[in-house]
């Protein structure tokens, strides 16, 4: 199923533009490109007046006036956030100059990607473009409606929302060691808002005005995390065509945000704390040394205690990583933010889609009662498919909720609950079968609905890739 975004892509080069948009046509359902720069400002005029505004932007850095110098890309870059502070700009580029990528991000670009580039990397860099687009719209609109709220915590802009004992402890956390230098820990499940508390410390910081540069692990293959990392040289290795910079070096001054560690291999966790203690790095292929000066701001889902147990973590990281840690309680765990919740995706997806539906008290119980196995993530997606399908104004989550076909989340304890037709054969099931037996069916409902794609059923059921692997073998599926 192709994703409903929205994508610009602009080069001078139509070979470029040609093979980019053949590869994104077939994950997303819009795709328009120009090779003229001086035609993005009419575009998204057009865009915003057909209500189909662009969500991301891949913008090249150099055009046929201006090779190499990159100042092109920095106007066009600057035309486009004037116009839409909130379209995330990709930049891309041939020449992998590290002062000029590290100028981009500070101007405003979301990442960079080098040319040419590998359909795993574009896509890769794709995905997280959009997961922080939709958490930058939706952060803008909470951001108006809950001005001057008590039960709303402000970065930048940024706020958070939870009337909950346990979410405002976070907030407390979170605003006692933002302006600090320590390293973050950020724990919780998937769904649960990891991100978006990582970018809050870092608007926080005494480092805001530099770049927060990410890095989604769970996206990146196993080949390429020393690259992504420390960046590498032109011949390196096969696909190295280019010099690269790496986050560390994006990231000098600002924050380098590490979202999935648990998927970090164990080889390149020895040289993730090397670089962590010599505060230095050397890019694949170079003897060079780079000094480095970031913030570290780390997030899982993994257990890293049962992790270092099963000998797939490093204890003396784990040390390094977590100065502080953030474990942020997942919805089930703070159900009374449901409401709130709820009714403000009620009023996001109304205006996008331009309904007038309402959450009746009956309807809001069955709300409340959900354990939320998806955490936040889940109930928005709940919200936006019911106002989206409604018959009526009035939403109805009843059927929903009951025929939810398979688990829940692991909670943090590694219980796993089935998520049953409805709360009686929750209870008959869970009578039948231990805990070993409930796990089996459950991954094997979540391997069925999604047609065995392991990373989907391993997001579903709020594991890592590489835990739902350890199952699978455990349970010889």
């Amino acid at each position: 199923m192709k994703h409903c975004g929205r994508i610009l892509v602009v080069d001078d080069n139509e070979d470029i533009l040609l093979s980019t948009r053949l590869l994104l046509k077939q994950h997303y359902q819009q795709v328009k490109t120009l090779n003229d720069p001086n035609e993005i400002t009419a575009t998204l005029h057009s865009a915003k007046n057909m209500a189909a505004e662009f969500d991301v932007i891949l913008l090249d850095m150099n055009f046929t006036r201006d090779a190499i110098s990159g100042q092109e890309g920095f106007y066009w870059l600057k035309r486009i956030l004037a116009f839409d502070k909130n379209i995330v700009v990709m930049m891309m580029t041939a020449y992998s100059d590290t002062k000029l990528v590290v100028e981009a991000i500070k101007a405003g670009a979301a990442d960079f990607i080098t040319k040419p580039c590998q359909n795993e990397a574009l896509l890769a860099s794709m995905t997280a473009a959009f997961k922080f687009s939709e958490s930058k719209k939706s952060i803008v609109k909470l951001a108006r409606q809950t001005s001057g709220l008590n039960h709303a915590l402000n970065f930048s802009g940024r706020p958070f929302l939870g009337e909950s004992e346990t979410m405002q402890q976070v907030f407390s956390t979170i605003e006692k060691v933002a302006k600090t230098d320590a390293n973050i820990l950020i724990l919780g499940e998937s769904g649960t808002g990891k991100e978006l508390t990582a970018r809050a410390i870092h608007n926080a910081s005494l480092r805001a005005e530099q770049a927060f540069i990410s890095l989604d692990m769970g996206t990146i293959a196993e080949s390429l995390f020393e690259s992504e990392l420390f960046g590498h040289k032109k011949g390196a290795f096969t696909d190295a065509k280019q010099d690269r910079v790496g986050r560390f070096e994006l990231a000098k001054g600002g924050s380098l945000f590490l979202d999935e560690l648990g998927n970090l291999p164990i080889i390149q966790q020895v040289k993730l704390l090397a670089a962590l203690q010599n505060r230095q790095i050397s890019p694949v292929g170079s003897n060079d040394i780079i000094n480095t000066d970031v913030r570290l701001i780390c997030a899982t889902n993994d257990n890293l205690l049962d992790a270092i147990g099963e000998g797939r973590f490093r204890q003396d990281l784990l040390y390094r990583i977590n100065t502080v840690e953030i474990t942020l309680p997942p919805l089930r765990e703070r159900l009374d933010d449901v409401k709130m919740l709820a009714e403000y995706y009620l009023k996001h997806y109304c205006q996008k889609y331009r309904r007038t539906c309402f959450i009746d008290a009956q309807q809001m119980k069955y709300l409340t009662r959900y354990q939320w196995p998806g955490n936040v993530r889940e109930l928005a997606h709940l919200v936006e498919r019911a106002v989206i399908l409604a018959e009526t104004d009035q939403l109805d989550f009843s059927l929903t909720l009951n025929m939810k076909s398979f688990s829940q989340a692991e909670s943090s304890n590694s219980q796993t609950i089935l998520t049953a037709t409805n709360s009686c054969s929750l209870l008959e099931e869970q009578a039948n079968f231990n805990l070993l037996q409930v796990e089996e069916l459950t991954i094997k409902k979540a391997l069925h609905h999604f047609a065995g794609n392991i990373t989907k059923a391993a997001k579903a059921l709020g594991l890592t890739r590489g835990a739902l692997y350890r199952r699978l073998e455990k349970h010889d599926l």
